[in-house]
């Protein structure tokens, strides 16, 4: 049976993800094919190079994002994050989707024709930066005659890109709202609104998924909380132990794999 591993945008969220294959690789699953966008895209590119996920959280440690991403003005007052090409290549110098030993699909937004975007050959860099670039924030990335985006703005799951490849769909969302909390202030009203608009773009790739993880206490932490990596990993791996332990035991997983 082959396995595919989609990984869902949302910032400083997506370390979340770390803990979460983590744990499922404990859990005896392997991934087959990749789809990403947005962090997702930019994880995914590293565990498709072959990365374990503790690899991953020391390098999203070290590296420390917050800082990095503070001095990246463009003249245009977005943060420019093409700065940031440098990172990726160090950990994969090769910089291309054949470099990778698991194939990846990297999903971002062409703004001017208001379109989605997948790639998944030639250069690899470029493409998982545009996938994180989200508007309005970031300045678009040109590449391929294009002016790319936040892959997250159509699709923040992109189950379509590979559902075909594969026969059992794992999903990985790290954007679960927090309705218990009140929005009173006009930029925590505009925030709700748009992830709102995003779930709702969502909602038929997460019910697509064979098996879909969202940790609901991720719901309490934002885009930017890139100073909390470890604790989001945490919260990941910890919710996925659970999820497995009740739901989705490896014995459930075997039988589906025997019948098809």
């Amino acid at each position: 049976m082959k396995t595919g591993l989609v990984l869902s945008g949302g910032g400083a969220r997506g370390a979340s993800h770390i803990g979460t294959v983590k744990a499922l690789i404990e859990a005896g699953y392997k991934f087959d094919v990749i789809s990403g966008t947005s962090a997702g895209a930019f994880i995914g590119a590293l565990l498709a190079y072959g990365y374990s996920p503790d690899e991953i959280l020391d390098i999203f440690i070290e590296t420390k994002f917050y800082r990095f991403l503070r001095f990246g003005f463009s003249t245009g007052g977005m943060l420019n994050i093409e700065n940031a090409e440098k990172i990726l290549i160090k950990y994969i110098p090769e910089n291309t989707f054949e470099a990778l030993k698991t194939p990846l699909t990297v999903t971002t937004t062409d703004i001017h024709a208001g379109e989605e975007v997948c790639f998944r050959s030639g250069e690899l860099a470029r493409p998982v930066l545009a996938s994180c670039c989200l508007p309005g924030i970031f300045k678009p990335i040109r590449f391929q005659g294009r002016e790319l985006v936040d892959g997250a703005i159509f699709n923040n799951l992109p189950v379509a890109a590979i559902e075909k490849e594969v026969d059992y769909l794992i999903g990985i969302h790290c954007n679960p709202i927090n309705f218990t909390k009140p929005v009173s202030h006009i930029h925590n009203i505009t925030y709700r609104s748009f992830r709102l608009a995003m779930r709702g773009k969502a909602k038929a790739s997460l019910d697509r998924c064979d098996m879909l993880i969202e940790a609901p206490e991720l719901g309490t932490y934002n885009t930017f909380d890139f100073r909390k990596t470890k604790v989001l990993f945490d919260i990941g791996y910890r919710y996925t132990k659970e999820f497995l332990a009740e739901k989705y035991e490896k014995s459930t997983f075997n039988k589906i794999q025997k019948s098809i």
